[in-house]
């Protein structure tokens, strides 16, 4: 497994968002998690990717444990030398690119395997330009954030996230910032990762893009995993009534 996450809880300021959360995503696997707005989807990745602490439960990556319910239900994270080595077994793609804007769209790619992970400048701009190639954006590594049309963005912070060379790549809604003809640049991005077995889990509203993707689809309503399965059994023969419910808004959308 290259993540597995058992009994998540998280709460902000008394308000529980993740109740007893328990998933696990296999080498080579495209989950897809899907729900309404404030079910817990993004709290959910945050904590993944070691941007939220959880309250408790337990954090392993590639077997290894992160995080767990420590004394007094507490959770109890390793050592903060050795949670970097976690970090670098996962990336995150924002909805909203986060690429800093004051540097190249190259720069935006190499400054942290050069400062993170001591790669050489030559490497690191190697590495970077094949991710662009792959992309489809490699004439635009001279250019800066705000040339850039926003699934151009969306598709560098994805090159950007790769240059590290992650585990698993996590995505919170990568296109809910986009209009629909660069939606299907960035999906198309995705599509293609799948093709090459990628670990991913994606956050996402697009529904035919996740029954076409995902080896499995994940439904979170109200801090809980409501069903997962197969999407074919997920979007055709949803076994639970609210699940029914938050696909039909979409069927007559």
């Amino acid at each position: 497994m290259i993540i597995e996450m058992t009994h998540i809880r998280k709460s902000f300021e008394g308000l529980e968002v993740l109740k007893d959360i328990s998933f696990a995503v296999d080498s080579g696997e495209v989950v897809s998690v899907i729900g309404p707005s404030g079910s817990g989807k993004s709290t959910l990745l945050r904590c993944a990717t070691f941007l939220e602490t959880i309250d408790g439960g337990e954090i392993r990556y590639m077997g290894q444990t992160a995080a767990h319910t420590g004394e007094g239900g507490r959770a109890q994270y390793v050592p903060h030398h050795e949670l970097s080595r976690f970090r670098a077994y996962c990336g995150l793609v924002f909805q909203q690119f986060h690429l800093f804007p004051h540097y190249s769209v190259l720069k935006n790619l190499t400054d942290a395997p050069m400062q993170v992970q001591k790669k050489s400048r030559e490497e690191a701009e190697e590495t970077a330009m094949a991710l662009l190639k792959k992309m489809g954006i490699e004439d635009k590594a001279k250019a800066y954030p705000y040339q850039l049309s926003g699934g151009q963005q969306q598709r560098v912070a994805i090159a950007r996230a790769l240059a590290m060379k992650p585990e698993i790549l996590f995505f919170d809604e990568p296109t809910s910032a986009l209009d629909p003809e660069l939606t299907g640049e960035v999906l198309k991005a995705i599509r293609q990762l799948a093709e090459e077995k990628m670990t991913m889990v994606v956050v996402t509203h697009e529904m035919p893009f996740a029954r076409a993707v995902s080896g499995r689809v994940i439904f979170m309503d109200g801090g809980v995993i409501v069903e997962q399965g197969d999407p074919k059994e997920v979007f055709d023969d949803p076994k639970e009534e609210r699940t029914r419910q938050f696909l039909r808004v979409f069927e007559h959308a």
